[in-house]
């Protein structure tokens, strides 16, 4: 382990020091929320074009701009690395960092493909270093919330999860979330929040169905999902570009159900429901509690966190990999 890493791991106090990789949408995201972060702060950034991490360096008081990830990944000042690139590049970036002993946090979705997952993961794993993909769902209060409830078995038995990520968008062939060289297409970028969700509270399907349709560049543009276990449980799940939609969740036992309100995402609010009863919590979601919880995971000597294991990105990479096979087959005809 690099004297970077153990710096970074030597009590729940320490302030991990974090560098950007990528100045794009999600960077200007993740840089607003680390004010907030109360065990790291910013400071670098990277990116291929020394002008864009100048640019992004400035807008944002980070105090270091790098012109290429190489550079970054060297940076001695650098404990872990936010990985916040198109998804073709996650895989060289998260490479080179693990190599430099930092520490990851990875975009999701995690890389493009199942292959590039496995050499992330083979690779953190080796050397040591903490690795994890920034779903940040999962640490959002509402849904560490929500876990309470399923574990203590408060609407009974969970049977079934309903829900959509959908937001429309313009076609424009240009831009990454149409291109598929970039990783583009509405299962990458909105089909992993549903099925990490569902993943997460009913473990891997027994039965994979899904149905979709694609744009002109080849990316598909909306998704039906329903995933089935041989227990009867079941998940029916949809995405897309194409239309507009809530992007709500509902979890459905056999003593109750719990809505988890638009967003889900971001997760706002539950409606617990327990017969004719209804209790509403609110909550305040953020992308800092992902941060912070790199943080400890990394003072608590932790390569993988248990929250969003690598064990659960690996496993959520395989379906939408069959969802994708699905979906392009269906689309093409066959």
């Amino acid at each position: 382990m690099t004297s970077a890493m153990t710096s970074a791991t030597t009590s729940a106090t320490t302030q991990v020091r974090w560098a950007i990789a990528g100045p794009g949408r999600m960077a200007e995201v993740m840089a607003k929320a680390f004010p907030r972060v109360s065990n790291g702060r910013l400071v670098a950034v990277g990116s291929r074009s020394l002008e864009r991490a100048q640019a992004f360096a400035q807008a944002y008081a980070v105090p270091r701009a790098h012109g290429s990830y190489a550079e970054l990944v060297a940076d001695p000042e650098v404990d872990a690395v936010y990985i916040a690139t198109p998804h073709p590049q996650h895989t060289d970036v998260a490479l080179a960092a693990i190599a430099h002993g930092k520490a990851v946090l990875v975009e999701k979705a995690f890389t493009a493909t199942v292959a590039d997952t496995e050499r992330v993961i083979t690779a953190a794993r080796s050397a040591g270093v903490f690795a994890m993909e920034a779903m940040w769902t999962r640490f959002n209060p509402a849904v560490e919330h929500l876990r309470g409830i399923v574990r203590e078995g408060f609407i009974g038995e969970l049977r079934g999860i309903q829900g959509d990520l959908t937001a429309y968008r313009e076609y424009l062939p240009g831009d990454r979330l149409f291109d598929p060289e970039l990783g583009g297409g509405a299962v990458l970028d909105l089909g992993v929040y549903v099925l990490s969700f569902a993943q997460h509270f009913l473990g891997m399907p027994d039965v994979v169905h899904a149905v979709g349709g694609t744009y002109p560049s080849g990316v598909e543009g909306e998704v039906g999902v329903l995933l089935g276990y041989r227990d009867g449980r079941s998940a029916t799940l949809s995405g897309a570009f194409t239309a507009q939609g809530p992007g709500r969740m509902m979890l459905v036992g056999t003593r109750g159900w719990v809505d988890v309100h638009p967003r889900f995402h971001r997760a706002p609010a539950l409606t617990i429901w327990r017969g004719a009863q209804a209790e509403r919590l609110e909550f305040e979601g953020g992308y800092e509690h992902e941060v912070v919880h790199v943080g400890e995971c990394l003072a608590a000597g932790l390569t993988e966190s248990p929250i969003m294991p690598l064990s659960d990105t690996l496993a959520v990479q395989r379906l939408m990999a069959e969802v994708l096979d699905q979906v392009h087959r269906f689309a093409a005809g066959g």
